[in-house]
């Protein structure tokens, strides 16, 4: 017996609701195969396939199906159908980075969900409008500056964001729908750290925590606490940061995930370190190694190894710290990671010098210049070292660094890489779900699926252009039988011959909602606007280490404190004024 092309989508979007897409894109593209004179069948596969590609990182054929859905939607005049296709196209044009196009699409989904007075719609197009916001502006957060220093293009595409939040909050809190709450509150504080603002940024992730309880979602729940340690932590109020870590650690546990536990040991480590409280640092540092070992995570491993040395050069035991500082070079050797190779040869140098020194006296102060050079990787490094002795205690008193990079290096990570990268993993708390509730391929609504808006068009006339995307435009003329560029269309001579005449409609007037086409033509010639200064690619990071890693936060408060001029090795300053039982 021959299965129909709607048995085979169903069955698709079965495998695709309990997680197997592969299984669920064969399916759809068999549908597709058999093909179908439904046009809203046809319209759903489309829609579901694209999400299937897009669950699977196969951006570009999720953007092939949901621009044709696009066009489909459009010819049969469904407007439910072409809101959802254009949300769906701006969030898999945001995740290419193509932020100017995607914006022209979530405006469009919006106009419509105003138009037919869809809150549900309106709430959605908002939420992506901030998420796309969101992204464009942690995609030019590379500049080395901090949360709320950031260049005004950023700040800008920031506040967007923020604006767009709030008012989808208020349409989900109107409609009374707690999840949506929930996950606007977190993608709200997310970007109200970015911009600084960490007051704001807690009461949102407090928002977000209370709703994570009230349903369970004990994964929620941990980024909550997670989010609430790093804004902390930029409030200066490092005992609170460390509070939350340490419930962050125990979620962690109960969820058994191993790599979420050796971060929140990292966070942990980071936030003693800034509380001076080493031992305790070196603890959950060590603890953090474990794993990181464990999960074969050599980047984290190494991260571990630098943070350990840094701790225990802290507390005068340079032998551990050599230790650690030879171990971190290795492996950023191993893991051809430059710029903390870089780093690593001058901590191993520094505690050298120091290990050397050791013998000098134990009650009078010695202070020698020494100067280093290193050529790393065609990278011509100088270090002018000042060393000091003072009542048996060695340091460093300054560190003076000149270097030359040569052009293959232009591409890395500066010297010090500031706070990694902002939220890059939060992003199933911050996309919204592109599948809806309930099922387009059901034959029958349920009693909470919103009715299909059918508008009026002069279906048998040709004075609308078929909506394409330059990069896909083929002339509508040349297609088969079988539909041509729409796959899976079956028509003949005996049917929907007014559907095939408008398909193939080409004339030169436009309809008044061409203008969201004529505005995507515009974004796409003016891309590079949005890539002109491309950054470069995201440093590798293990499993282990999480996107906040507070780097510069330790060397700047280090390096504000007299007993510590730089991060890895104490001053002679502050060394006489510790107890003399450290």
């Amino acid at each position: 017996m021959e299965v129909s092309c709607l048995e085979l989508a169903l069955e698709g979007e079965r495998l695709c609701k309990v997680g197997d897409y592969r299984a669920g894109v064969s399916f759809f593209e068999a549908a597709i195969q058999v093909g179908t004179e439904d046009l809203q069948v046809l319209s759903a596969i489309y829609s579901q396939l694209g999400n299937a590609y897009f669950h699977l990182h196969d951006y570009a054929k999720a953007l092939e199906f949901h621009r044709h859905d696009l066009t489909l939607t459009r010819t049969i005049c469904d407007l439910l159908g072409e809101a959802k296709a254009s949300g769906n196209l701006g969030n898999t044009l945001k995740v290419l980075g193509r932020f100017d196009e995607a914006v022209v699409c979530c405006q469009r989904h919006l106009d419509i969900a105003r138009d037919i007075n869809d809150k549900v719609g309106q709430a959605r197009a908002l939420y992506n409008f901030g998420n796309v916001y969101h992204a464009k502006g942690k995609s030019i957060c590379w500049s080395g500056a901090e949360p709320g220093d950031f260049p005004e293009e950023v700040m800008m595409a920031l506040r967007k964001a923020a604006e767009y939040y709030e008012a989808n909050l208020a349409i989900v809190m109107e409609l009374g729908d707690r999840a949506a709450q929930g996950r606007t509150y977190g993608n709200l504080g997310n970007t109200y750290y970015l911009l600084g603002n960490f007051h704001k940024a807690v009461a949102s992730h407090q928002q977000r925590l209370l709703i994570a309880r009230e349903f369970g979602d004990r994964s929620a729940e941990r980024r909550a606490y997670c989010n609430l340690g790093n804004a902390y932590i930029f409030l200066g109020e490092f005992e609170v940061a460390a509070e939350h870590y340490k419930r962050t650690l125990q979620l962690a546990r109960q969820l058994k995930d191993r790599a979420v536990e050796a971060q929140a040991c990292y966070s942990l480590g980071n936030t003693y370190t800034l509380l001076q409280d080493y031992e305790r640092a070196i603890d959950y540092h060590l603890k953090h190694l474990i794993i990181a070992q464990d999960l074969n995570d050599r980047i984290g491993e190494g991260r571990a190894c630098w943070s350990l040395g840094n701790a225990y050069t802290a507390l005068g035991n340079h032998d551990q710290a050599m230790h650690f500082a030879e171990k971190h070079l290795e492996i950023c050797k191993e893991t051809g990671d430059r710029s903390g190779e870089l780093t690593a040869r001058m901590n191993v140098s520094d505690l050298q010098t120091v290990l050397g020194l050791s013998y000098s006296t134990n009650n009078s102060t010695l202070s020698e210049n020494k100067e280093i050079d290193y050529n790393l990787h065609g990278t011509l490094v100088k270090l002018q070292v000042t060393c000091i002795v003072f009542n048996g205690v060695v340091g460093i008193a300054s560190v003076y660094i000149v270097y030359r990079l040569s052009p293959d290096m232009l591409g890395d990570e500066g010297f010090f890489d500031l706070l990694s990268r902002f939220q890059s993993n939060r992003m199933d708390d911050q996309r919204c779900s592109i599948q809806d509730k309930g099922s387009r391929l059901s034959l029958s609504s349920g009693p909470e699926s919103p009715p299909r808006a059918i508008r009026k068009c002069k279906f048998m006339h040709s004075h609308s252009k078929v909506p394409q995307f330059p990069q896909f435009s083929r002339r509508l003329e040349e297609s088969s039988a079988a539909g041509g560029s729409l796959p899976g269309l079956r028509l003949n001579q005996n049917s929907n011959q007014a559907v095939l005449s408008h398909l193939m409609a080409n004339a030169d007037s436009a309809e008044p909602d061409d203008d969201f086409f004529d505005m995507l033509v515009k974004c796409q010639g003016s891309r590079l606007d949005d890539q002109r200064c491309a950054p470069p690619p995201p440093p590798v990071r293990g499993p282990t280490v999480p996107d906040e890693d507070f780097f510069s936060l330790i060397m700047r408060s280090q390096a504000k404190r007299m007993d510590e001029q730089r991060v890895t090795l104490p001053s002679a300053a502050n060394a006489a004024a510790r107890p003399s039982s450290n």
